[in-house]
């Protein structure tokens, strides 16, 4: 297809993060062609432009397998990063080189079928959602300690972060490239980038889909350690306005007119029944700490969460963002007339 058939059509930027993917490489690449080829049989509105691989300062022979698949795959794009950053940096990297409208981020370890990109651009378009996330269903690693550690680990950060939508997130993910790159953006070190995504629009859906994360099930070796686990966990805590900071202040305004109603029970009683409570100071100290004590909770938390929000704009948080869905008409037509 030449450069002049492709203007009118929806470009499709893929970027793929490697740090130990080597084995797997080659076959991700023939699934995106074959991806890629079908668009094309098809006449599909939809063309796969590029698919960037990112070169997180790999351990294994990644590097040289890139560059020999991008020297005989004109649409595989290579960017190796001067030392390893990270998963969500990587991602960062490549998603600001793409030039698709819409964005899709995969691993590197098949984990992720490129097949099932078109259904997650089906339910974007149809319902004009903005990103679509895969959800796993049934269990990824094949393993129940494993899934349920990843569960739980999920559950407790959205609780801790105060936005349930954070079991949501994952890896395979169809963006918008408009918010996409909008997004990386303004990400700095610390920041984590479904966060970024969520600052940009809430049209979010999911698409269920069996994966299986055959890194681990074929060799038992995960491409997450548990302090890499616990990074991503920290990372996504604080780059949201952490709820536990408002809980505290409930806490310490609960504190202060407890000890407040407290205060006027001993002075009823002392007033009707004196030496009631026996021993002298214990009500006053009692008191002196729930009223002071929770106004100074009270009063930290409140600084600690407008501290949070000065990081947020620091950070980059959009006042407004305006996003274009008119192209979505024609994609949503294709797949309702190809039965997809």
């Amino acid at each position: 297809m030449s450069a002049g058939e492709h203007l009118n059509k929806v470009l499709v930027s893929l970027v793929v993060p490697v740090y130990s993917g080597a084995p797997y490489l080659p076959e991700l690449v023939k699934s995106i062609g074959r991806v890629r080829d079908a668009w094309v049989t098809n006449a599909a509105p939809l063309h796969l432009a590029e698919v960037i691989f990112v070169d997180d300062d790999a351990i294994d022979d990644s590097a040289r397998v890139l560059d020999e698949l991008a020297a005989t795959c004109s649409w595989v794009r290579v960017l190796h990063l001067s030392r390893n950053f990270g998963q969500h940096p990587a991602t960062i990297a490549g998603i600001l080189h793409t030039c698709g409208d819409w964005v899709v981020t995969l691993d590197e370890d098949l984990q992720h079928p490129p097949e099932n990109i078109a259904a997650m651009l089906q339910v974007a378009v149809s319902r004009q959602l903005d990103i679509v996330y895969a959800h796993a269903v049934g269990g990824v690693h094949e393993s129940a300690l494993r899934d349920m550690g990843s569960r739980l680990t999920k559950g407790l950060t959205g609780i801790l972060a105060g936005d349930m939508g954070v079991l949501k997130f994952s890896s395979f993910r169809v963006i918008r490239g408009a918010i996409a790159r909008s997004a990386s953006s303004v990400c700095g070190h610390e920041t984590y980038f479904d966060i970024a995504l969520s600052w940009f629009s809430r049209r979010v859906g999911t698409l269920p889909l069996h994966i299986k994360d055959r890194r681990f099930i074929e060799g038992k070796k995960s491409g997450y350690s548990l302090r890499k686990l616990l990074s991503h966990a920290r990372r996504l805590v604080m780059s949201s306005r952490v709820k536990a900071l408002r809980i505290g202040g409930y806490l310490g305004v609960a504190a202060m007119l407890f000890g407040s109603a407290f205060a006027a029970y001993v002075a009823f009683r002392e007033f009707f029944s004196p030496g009631v409570f026996g021993a002298r100071g214990w009500s006053s100290l009692i008191v002196s700490s729930m009223v002071f004590g929770g106004m100074t909770l009270f009063l930290v938390s409140a600084a600690l969460e407008y501290l949070s929000i000065l990081v947020l704009r620091a950070q980059g948080k959009p006042t407004f963002f305006v996003v274009d869905r008119s192209g979505d008409a024609a994609i949503a037509s294709y797949f309702k007339e190809s039965g997809a």
